[in-house]
């Protein structure tokens, strides 16, 4: 097993700005508040791309995060979230393969391998958590995600509580890289998100433009208006076509 820097070193030049000082306060902060909920059924945990040689510093924070939250106790289980998007590599597989590898258990891992933007991995997460029966459910992820996934979750009022990475937990902690085979991780025929949509079209997806809704959690009559208009004009534009 490989040991790799402190996060610390990588983060000090973004800690220590401005921006940085005030993400990083706020997700502590929605950390405690999260805790008072704790343990949760299952946390949501956004992909991030894997280039089939060595783990991002991103996924080193989200995976190890992972597994401090299970092993405190403060879940039950993990859902990690992302589609083959930059790379050949399913981003839930690789991540729930390095989690194993780390300690958790097989049986409390799970992956939604449908996702190509960070909104989709929020939300269709959350339904296969629903799916699954769970019930307490929190999203897990680095102080610059949760910032504007907070804001959807709040505007859909989906029940997703916020256990976001807190910085100087992960100091003290040993961030070493575990060998995994990736073998099974990989998707036949891949196209690479970016191939296959322009920044506009890539832009409209990180927004939740192209989320497949289940009625039941568009509370507001205005977004199940707006969803249902949607739906509409694809079907008519699929028909022509």
């Amino acid at each position: 097993m490989r040991i790799v820097p402190l996060i610390f070193t990588l983060l000090a030049a973004f800690i220590f700005s401005g921006c940085g000082k005030i993400l990083y306060r706020s997700a502590a902060k929605a950390y405690h508040k999260g805790l008072e909920n704790q343990p949760y059924d299952a946390v949501i945990v956004p992909g991030f791309p894997y280039n089939g040689e060595k783990w991002d510093m991103v996924l080193q924070m989200r995976i190890h995060w992972a597994y401090y939250l299970f092993s405190n106790g403060y879940t039950k289980n993990v859902i990690f979230s992302g589609s083959a998007v930059a790379t050949p590599y399913i981003e839930s597989r690789v991540m729930a393969t390095y989690a194993e590898a780390l300690g958790i258990p097989k049986a409390n891992l799970f992956t939604e391998e449908k996702a190509e933007h960070s909104t989709e991995n929020v939300y269709y997460s959350y339904r296969l958590a629903k799916k699954l029966g769970f019930s307490k459910i929190a999203l897990a992820t680095d102080p610059i995600q949760t910032s504007y996934m907070r804001k959807f979750i709040r505007r859909f009022e989906l029940p997703i509580g916020l256990l976001p990475t807190v910085v100087d937990t992960l100091k003290i902690m040993n961030l070493y890289e575990p060998e995994i085979d990736p073998k099974n991780t990989t998707r036949e025929g891949f196209v690479k998100l970016s191939d296959r949509e322009n920044f506009f079209q890539r832009f409209r997806g990180t927004m939740g433009k192209y989320i497949i809704w289940h009625e039941e959690d568009l509370k507001k009559k205005r977004y199940r208006r707006r969803y249902k208009n949607r739906m509409i004009a694809a079907s008519a534009e699929s028909k022509e076509l």
